[in-house]
C-alpha cells in the first residue's frame, strides 16, 4: 500500500471532541497525529460534514479540519488552519 502522508504520523491515545456547532459536540479518540492531520475513532458509526473543528483536550486547543476519509468508526482528517487556544468553559 502506497503512503500518501507528507509528514510522519505518531500513534497516540488522546481524548478529542468534534465541534460541529457551538452547541453540538461529539466525543472521539485521537489515535494517530501528524503535523498535517489525524486519525479519529468514534464509539459508533457517525456522519460528519466535510469541514469541522477538532478540540484536542490534553492541550486545550482547537484546530479546523476537513474530512479526508472514513471507514467504519475510523475517520481521517487533515488540518486546514492553525491551532488556537480553546475558549474558557462556562460552569
Amino acid at each position: 500500500m502506497e503512503e500518501h502522508r507528507v509528514s510522519t504520523r505518531r500513534r497516540t491515545l488522546k481524548e478529542g471532541k468534534v465541534i460541529l456547532t457551538d452547541s453540538t459536540v461529539m466525543d472521539c479518540r485521537i489515535r494517530d497525529l501528524s503535523e498535517g492531520g489525524a486519525r479519529l475513532e468514534f464509539g459508533g458509526l457517525t456522519n460528519l460534514p466535510k469541514d469541522f473543528r477538532l478540540l484536542i483536550v490534553s492541550s486545550n486547543t482547537i484546530v479546523p479540519v476537513s474530512l479526508a476519509w472514513q471507514r467504519g468508526q475510523a475517520v481521517g482528517v487533515y488540518f486546514t488552519g492553525s491551532e488556537e487556544a480553546a475558549p474558557a468553559r462556562r460552569i
